[in-house]
């Protein structure tokens, strides 16, 4: 069967007898009748045997929406040896001090704490777990651990064939290795180091040891690999592989962009194309991926949608970062350190019992980005700035602003205004994407509405700026100005119609989630203003927010957007470019419904700071 691109030579790397790499080590590619590793019966008996007297589950590890928590993993290092482009910043991440970070000792003790009361698999993850010399010891104490089933691990597999046969003897029983490219030289863009050839070295060493199946985590970006989808998918012909493609997903530091994200929908339509007798896999309850395999196939293909459609519904996962933060959803900036209540001399019960308080407080998906009002759970009455209200009748989707970080850290976090709107009961769904958490502007606040007033000296001018003496356009000079707070607030207002205001609300546009999109817009062009603006300054952001509410009386979207920063110049362009961008991206959404959509009421609605005084907009 043909695929996009010859094949035979990455093929090679795993079918070869005799393979060199890159630190020379020959590799033997066991036939298929070769028996699995050692350890394999063992394991079997084990798992048996913890099926037959399973405990009860712990009321601790049991969030507000019933889902059991048995799956920890555990950071043991920040540091990486690759700068993935998708994962972390060129310059890599600052680093906490040794001092700091959980011990040896103190990864056993929680470990031990959580299966006690329940995890039955332990995933051990980094930056690079495979960096941390001990790793091979605390897998081997972790395997000693009555109730754990299964030990993982999430490796870059720059050094997976050099270790992999130790850690197996330790008890390591699951693997995932990451890969998001087939051909060298791109290896090394995207990672910006070289180690393609140890990775494949890795993973052929897996293949040789037994592992069914080797996890192959391939991070999916338009224009740099998504021409690779049917490279990978025909690895899983003749090896035990799970190739599992994963939708881009933006973090601090990674300069992501909605039109980098292939959807699990793309990529499952261009593998149909090639294969259309692949069939879809069963999934298991907490199961992160869509799993596909194709009829003669030793391996099989998934998909992790955790943009387009998210899977918070069966979570069982927690985290414990490497300086020993709980975390109970990856999406959160809320942390709760387990270390310091360690070094306090904590008991048991007492760990347990914060444990069992941030598990609690855990929100239905995504940090409670898209909550509503009534999935909170009824002890947290307060909600997060994070968390946007309902739209009744739309499905909630992940936003793509989504902050998934790389080290995350606690932010304060103030309590989200609550809009009514003439003739709703209760309040509505506010989307919306905040850049920082610190505060919600008071301007957006519909209890505060006061006349339009302007106030400072030169609040006005009866000369046009942008021009020079002799009516030429002109760009400011505004260096000689000293730098102040400003903050910009502005509006637009789309006309939908019946039809596709009701597909919006719903989420059934065929172009997909338009609010999701037109919101990602607005933020993206209010990043863009001086490009796109020919006289405007450039202006380094603070913070953008953009929200877009129903008016249901209208058919309408109305959409707000303020903008903060610093410096000697307002945003109040920026503030209209965001809010009219994101006005034009929801019409191109729904044009395909309805050609009588109405784009209006753009202007600003308040700007402080600067020396031309506040402006405040009834």
């Amino acid at each position: 069967m043909a695929v996009a691109r010859p094949m035979s030579r990455m093929l090679g790397l795993l079918r070869s007898s005799a393979r060199g790499c890159s630190s020379g080590a020959p590799v033997t590619q066991p036939s298929p009748t070769e028996p699995s590793r050692p350890a394999t019966e063992e394991l079997s008996r084990r798992r048996e045997f913890l099926r037959e007297h399973a405990a009860p589950f712990s009321a601790f590890l049991v969030d507000g929406f019933g889902r059991q928590h048995n799956y920890l993993r555990i950071s043991l290092t920040e540091k990486c040896n690759l700068r993935c482009q998708y994962c972390m910043p060129e310059e890599g991440v600052p680093l906490t001090p040794k001092a700091d970070l959980l011990t040896t000792e103190e990864i056993l003790t929680l470990a031990r704490l959580f299966v006690r009361e329940g995890v039955d698999k332990i995933r051990l993850t980094g930056g690079e777990p495979l960096i941390r010399r001990d790793v091979v010891d605390i897998v081997a104490q972790l395997h000693q651990l009555e109730g754990l089933k299964t030990i993982g691990v999430t490796t870059n597999g720059i050094n997976l064939a050099r270790l992999l046969p130790s850690l197996q003897k330790a008890g390591l029983s699951a693997l995932n290795v990451s890969l998001d490219t087939l051909v060298p030289a791109k290896f090394e863009f995207i990672a910006r180091r070289k180690g393609f050839h140890k990775v494949m070295e890795g993973i052929h060493k897996a293949i040789e040891l037994g592992y069914r199946p080797i996890k192959v985590n391939c991070v999916v970006m338009r224009g740099l690999n998504e021409d690779e989808l049917l490279n990978f998918v025909a690895l899983t012909e003749d090896h035990p592989l799970d190739v599992r493609f994963i939708e881009y997903m933006p973090f601090d530091g990674n300069k992501w962009n909605f039109k980098k994200m292939v959807s699990y929908k793309e990529m499952l339509d261009t593998i149909q194309q090639q294969w259309p007798e692949m069939e879809k896999l069963p999934e298991e309850k907490s199961s992160t991926a869509k799993a596909f395999r194709i009829p003669g196939f030793q391996g099989q293909i998934s998909f992790i949608t955790s943009m387009s459609e998210h899977f918070c519904g069966t979570c069982n996962r927690l985290r414990i970062t490497a300086d020993g933060n709980l975390k109970v959803c990856l999406f959160g900036n809320s942390e709760v350190s387990l270390r310091d209540h360690l070094r306090a001399g904590a008991s048991e019960e007492e760990l347990l019992t914060i444990i069992g308080a941030a598990v609690g407080r855990k929100k239905r998906q995504h940090a409670g980005l898209f909550s509503t009002l009534q999935d909170s759970p009824p002890a947290s009455p307060v909600i997060s700035s994070w968390e946007p209200l309902p739209v009744p009748g739309r499905r909630p989707r992940p936003s793509p602003l989504t902050a998934a970080l790389w080290k995350e850290h606690q932010h304060p976090q103030a309590p989200a205004v609550a809009w009514q709107w003439p003739g709703s009961g209760s309040p509505l769904r506010l989307y919306n994407s905040q850049a920082d958490l610190d505060s919600t502007p008071t301007c957006l606040s519909p209890g505060t509405q006061a006349p339009a007033t302007t106030s400072g000296p030169g609040a006005t001018s009866d000369q046009l700026t942008h021009v020079d003496s002799e009516g030429r356009a002109a760009m400011v000079d505004v260096g000689w100005k000293p730098d102040t707070d400003r903050e910009a607030v502005a509006s637009a207002v789309v006309l939908l119609g019946p039809v596709a205001f009701e597909l919006v609300q719903q989420n059934q546009l065929k172009k997909g989630d338009a609010l999701g999109v037109a919101q990602l817009a607005g933020v993206q062009a209010a990043k863009l203003t001086s490009q796109l603006i020919p006289l405007c300054h450039h202006v380094a952001l603070s913070h953008i927010q953009v929200q877009l509410r129903p008016d249901p009386a209208r058919h309408a979207m109305v959409i707000r957007g303020s903008c903060r920063a610093r410096g000697p110049t307002g945003v109040e362009m920026e503030a209209l470019t965001s809010v009219t961008v994101a006005a034009l991206t929801l019409y191109d959404m729904c044009k395909a419904v309805s050609r009588d959509i109405e784009i209006g009421e753009i202007k600003l609605i308040s700007k402080t700071g600067g020396q031309r005084g506040d402006f405040h907009r009834p």
